[in-house]
């Protein structure tokens, strides 16, 4: 009889930002560890909408998308859309209480970037 192992919240979250740092640059590494702090002193949705305008910068692109193709497949019900227009247009609807749940779970995501990007070579080592 094989045992069933059931991956917790921050195990999974922690598996995704390692195969997210598989070939991170020293440039999203940068990123990577400024995020989190963009997004306490602007908010979730100003801090996507700033690094979607850096179109030329490819580590903000990249943070950012990562960042909402997590969030779109742990809420899968509030955000129709992992590319940036349909997940801002979702996240523009939610209510306070899930803005709020998807601005913690953002961050708590980006905690183990953050900490994995900063590696040595992420995941490619």
């Amino acid at each position: 009889m094989t045992e069933r192992v059931v991956e917790s919240l921050e195990q999974q979250r922690a598996r995704n930002a390692w195969s997210c740092c598989a070939t991170c640059t020293e440039e999203y590494k940068r990123v990577a560890k400024g995020t989190p702090t963009m997004i306490m002193g602007s908010g979730l949705m100003q801090t996507l909408a700033f690094m979607e305008s850096r179109k030329k910068d490819e580590a903000q692109q990249r943070v950012a998308s990562d960042m909402r193709a997590w969030l779109h497949a742990r809420y899968p019900n509030l955000f129709a859309s992992k590319d940036y227009k349909g997940f801002m247009e979702s996240l523009m609807k939610l209510s306070s209480a899930n803005y709020q749940t998807a601005t913690v779970e953002a961050l708590n995501w980006l905690k183990w970037l953050r900490q994995l990007a900063g590696t040595t070579g992420g995941a490619s080592s």
